[in-house]
């Protein structure tokens, strides 16, 4: 039997789930995501491809110099996808299984100068491209959507449509580059005629959107011919250059959706961080709805409970991951009877509580509760994922509080002849950074340092400081945000002293030991130069941003008695390639030494591996570069 939750809401019954009858599994971070698996596709045989030319095979790894056009060498083993075309074999690839609506995900490595594309449906690219150098993109480079051909036109205007992407997001030759993109294929009705165009919802690259909500109203060119139908296979470009893939997967998505039924909202006056009895509570309206949204409570900087009750229709029995986000609120998610977000008393900016529920085809009992307490800041937003189903919003979209802008613009800060430096609060890896200073060049190779930590926090190039949440209106979340496309690093301390290579790198440094009283002086060009002190040792640290590669070079200087010891990176892996450059993650960035002579380590710690240079007693030089 079903505990049922009680309209007072105790405390302790907040948590109350019945396992015999379906699970509910909730993330304990507040900021872990979670998603429904991918079907993977495989790399070891390539038996989930069809009839395969000589110039695919299935490898162990694969290496690239970033310095020589066109070359990848490979190593034996499986694992990761290859293609190394010749003038006899240059086919394409194409996947055994079907395609509608998808979700796809793969990790691309392009050599220098290397051209290939994914075609959804065999039909709509979008492209790969070596893009890294290349300051204003086209259709043509890495993440662009390929452009349509009419060979009727006159000449030099037979491309039309083709969209490039919002940022450069390419990495250096050689690194491995993460995709993610959600295709909508084109719909039909009964008759076989088209009524939506295909769609690009999102292209994802290294973590940057770079399309949105792109509508192709044909086929692009190269694809295997200009009709569209409702289903075909993924094909991967294979005559144009070499190329590798790993981690492929995806997603099949059919026409499904969650929707309510039967629902009534009351809205309460509160003031109380908690939620009170309810039952205690006389509501001041009661409505019927068919849309959930923060929005709904009367008036302009009011507290309020907003009480959503009804029935959500469920299109599907499996696995439903639900995610319910708040803006400085308290609320509940109680699905099928069961609580399965409790963010009661929260008060976390843009709070994430994610669970998966498993559910049964047909209506099942729906509540959601949202305790606007803070009558400054308003916004809750309710998403889903099921099978078979993309993830879709379930509010409405007046319910999510647009971020803050002037006259519909950013605040930005941006260089101009000289570097520019703009202290703020960062986030880096989920967790808000309070003593950051960001660095912004006209060479637009911009970085941000920890000044509480002593730590290079990540590096980006384009445009600047997007300072809209610092100084527009109360400024809540204080925030800076980089405006390009960026890498970050580990984000500890980055320079102690070690009893022994083997002792574990320290996650904190006390104010004590890493003494910052000099703080940083800025040179004639505006680039600051940090200065610290650990016990008897100088440190004296500068990053210069390359004049013609998306590159930061940085120096250290180190003097007085005593060894000490510096962290250039950390990760999950770290290698030493042939060119003596080091890869860091085998996707993030490269650290290029001019001067190896202080013998860089790579070490296990703390789980991860680490690249270290010991920087011995006396006068000391560490330079080395960093590239993405």
């Amino acid at each position: 039997m079903k505990r049922i939750v009680p309209i007072f809401i105790l405390s302790a019954l907040l948590y109350c789930c019945t396992e015999k009858e379906r699970k509910v599994e909730r993330t304990k971070s507040s900021l872990q995501e979670i998603s429904l698996p991918f079907e993977s596709i495989s790399l070891n045989t390539l038996e989930d491809f069809k009839k395969i030319s000589n110039n695919w095979s299935a490898v162990g790894g694969v290496y690239v110099d970033r310095s020589k056009e066109g070359k990848i060498i490979s190593t034996e083993g499986k694992g990761v996808l290859v293609n190394i075309p010749t003038e006899t074999d240059k086919g394409n690839l194409t996947t055994n299984f079907e395609h509608g609506d998808i979700e796809l995900e793969v990790d691309v490595m392009i050599p220098k100068g290397s051209n290939s594309g994914l075609y959804f449906q065999e039909r709509y690219e979008v492209q790969l491209f070596d893009s890294w150098e290349v300051l204003d993109v086209s259709h043509g480079d890495m993440g662009g959507i390929y452009q349509r051909w009419d060979r009727t036109k006159d000449k030099g205007n037979e491309g039309y449509e083709g969209y490039a992407p919002r940022i450069n997001a390419a990495k250096a030759p050689g690194l491995w580059q993460h995709f993610r993109i959600i295709f909508h294929a084109p719909r039909f009705d009964s008759t076989g005629s088209k009524i939506k165009d295909a769609e690009f919802k999102e292209v994802w690259l290294n973590g940057t959107l770079i399309q949105e909500n792109v509508k192709v109203t044909g086929a692009t060119r190269g694809g295997i011919g200009q009709d569209e139908i409702a289903k075909a296979p993924l094909m991967i470009q294979g005559d144009h250059g070499a190329i590798a893939f790993k981690n492929l997967k995806y997603k099949l998505y059919e026409n499904n959706k969650l929707s309510f039924s039967n629902m009534k909202m009351k809205e309460f006056k509160n003031e109380d961080v908690m939620l009170p009895n309810l039952d205690s509570l006389v509501p001041i309206r009661e409505i019927v709805t068919d849309s959930l949204s923060s929005t709904m409570a009367v008036g302009d900087k009011v507290t309020r409970i907003l009480d959503y009750q009804g029935k959500l229709v469920v299109p599907v029995t499996g696995d439903y991951i639900f995610d319910f986000r708040l803006n400085q609120a308290g609320g509940l998610l109680i699905i099928d009877n069961d609580t399965v977000v409790n963010r009661d008393g929260n008060f976390i900016v843009d709070s994430l509580g994610v669970s998966k529920v498993t559910l049964s085809k047909g209506e099942v009992p729906f509540r959601l509760i949202y305790n606007k307490h803070n009558p400054w800041v308003i916004g809750f937003s309710l998403s889903v994922e099921g099978p078979g189903i993309e993830k879709q919003p379930l509010h409405a979209a007046s319910s999510i509080a647009k971020k803050k802008s002037v006259g519909g613009r950013k605040i930005m800060v941006e260089p101009t002849e000289l570097a520019v430096t703009q202290r703020s609060f960062l986030m880096h890896e989920n967790e808000k950074r309070t003593h950051c200073i960001s660095v912004g060049t006209p060479q637009k190779i911009n970085y941000a340092y920890d000044l509480a930590s002593g730590c290079l926090l990540e590096v980006w190039n384009g445009d600047f400081l997007d300072a809209t949440q610092m100084w527009h209106s109360r400024g809540i979340r204080q925030l800076g945000e980089p405006a390009g496309f960026a890498v970050s690093f580990h984000g500890n301390p980055e320079f102690t002293i070690l009893e022994s290579a083997d002792s574990k790198w320290p996650k904190n440094v006390s104010q004590e030991a890493l003494q910052f009283s000099e703080g940083y002086e800025l040179d004639k060009v505006g680039i600051p130069i940090f200065t610290r002190k650990i016990e008897s040792k100088i440190i004296k640290d500068k990053m210069v941003p390359s004049s013609d590669e998306r590159k930061l070079n940085r120096t250290v200087l180190a003097s007085g008695e005593g060894e000490i010891w510096h962290k250039v990176a950390s990760g999950e892996a770290i290698e030493k390639l042939p060119d003596g450059s080091y890869i860091v993650n085998d996707e993030s960035y490269f650290v290029d030494f001019s001067d190896d002579s202080l013998s860089p380590i790579i070490r296990v710690s703390n789980g991860e591996e680490e690249l270290l240079v010991k920087i011995p007693a006396g006068e000391q030089k560490v330079e080395y570069s960093i590239i993405w």
